[in-house]
């Protein structure tokens, strides 16, 4: 892979200019109307011009050094085949926030294979720490606001052990609890009865995996099935997941862990804010991570607001809600009048 070459320049414009030898994946990486440039201009606070096969950044050595990052490592995605807009060019702002120094050699951010021709790339720091969670340890929970790709990016990974022939099945779980909702008697077969519930574990199969996706469930290679079809079996050779564990009681979490069989792994994904249990409190998914704290085999992967990877929105929103809880836990810690 050819690298761009850098040249520095000191003086009052302070200005560093990145050359790129293939001026077709320069262009690409552009943008049209060069609407990928002015992303990062906007996000890291510097000027950026294309002329040629150069591209000069002009701004605070801090910002320059993040924005050559950004850029040598989006040319390193196209050269390699991948698309540059604007997701992309997120992920590798978080990146470059994370790790300012990182070189371009190294812009090989976590990826898995999960198909023919099909890449999955962690788009944050938390995400490619998730990634390595995974491949090391047999038992991970992701914990984490919506929209941190925790359900994603399990999934993918399992897909990507079925493609290396590491594990024989892809077995997928979620508790089939109403969200605040009561969807009363739903007509139609027993599956048509749970699609609503289990819908999110396919569609992210079919985003990760295509066309395949279909023909391995049917198969029964893939497997996706409400928390309540686990109880009494053994999965062996298996990558198991459970979603939405926040909406999990402990004797069901307890049930599900000790599912694991034979060179199988697991993954328990939810967010304790957003439980549907009656007590408004994830009772499953806090108490398993306080118990099996320490326990070797099992690791957390903790995500924020800030490694919300959906619309710019929802990280604020997920910011809003968080505050608005602080506040309201601050003020019942306050004592009132008449104890003080």
């Amino acid at each position: 892979m050819s690298s761009p070459h850098v040249k520095a320049r000191r003086g009052p414009r302070e200005q560093v200019t990145l050359e790129f030898p293939d001026n077709a994946a320069l262009a690409a990486l552009a943008g049209a109307h060069q609407q990928n440039l002015v992303r990062i201009e906007q996000r890291l606070g510097v000027r950026v011009a294309m002329r040629g096969n150069l591209l000069a950044v002009e701004g605070a050595a801090s910002d320059r050094a993040r924005a050559a990052q950004v850029l040598r490592a989006l040319y390193a995605r196209i050269e390699a085949g991948e698309s540059a807009g604007p997701a992309e060019i997120d992920a590798e702002l978080r990146f470059a926030a994370h790790e300012p120094a990182q070189h371009a050699a190294d812009f090989g951010i976590p990826q898995i294979k999960t198909a023919s021709g099909r890449l999955t790339r962690a788009r944050s720091p938390a995400q490619a720490a998730y990634l390595d969670l995974m491949r090391t340890h047999p038992l991970v929970f992701g914990i984490g606001p919506a929209g941190t790709g925790k359900t994603y990016l399990a999934a993918a990974f399992g897909a990507h052990l079925l493609y290396e022939r590491k594990v024989e099945r892809l077995v997928l779980s979620r508790p089939a609890l109403e969200a605040g909702e009561r969807l009363g008697f739903l007509p139609g077969t027993l599956e048509e009865k749970i699609d609503p519930y289990l819908r999110p574990l396919t569609d992210a199969l079919f985003d990760v995996l295509g066309e395949q996706a279909q023909r391995l469930m049917e198969s029964g290679v893939i497997e996706v099935a409400p928390l309540a079809f686990m109880r009494g079996r053994t999965l062996a050779r298996a990558f198991v997941i459970l979603d939405e564990a926040q909406n999990v009681s402990p004797a069901q979490m307890k049930m599900f862990l000790t599912r694991l069989g034979e060179d199988a792994r697991m993954v328990v994904t939810g967010d304790p804010s957003q439980s549907d249990l009656p007590s408004a409190r994830a009772e499953g998914l806090n108490e398993a991570l306080s118990l099996l704290s320490g326990v070797e085999g099992v690791a957390v992967a903790r995500f924020s607001e800030k490694d919300v990877v959906r619309h710019p929105l929802v990280t604020r929103i997920v910011r809003a809600y968080n505050d608005a809880a602080k506040e309201k836990e601050a003020a019942l810690r306050k004592p009132s009048a008449s104890e003080e």
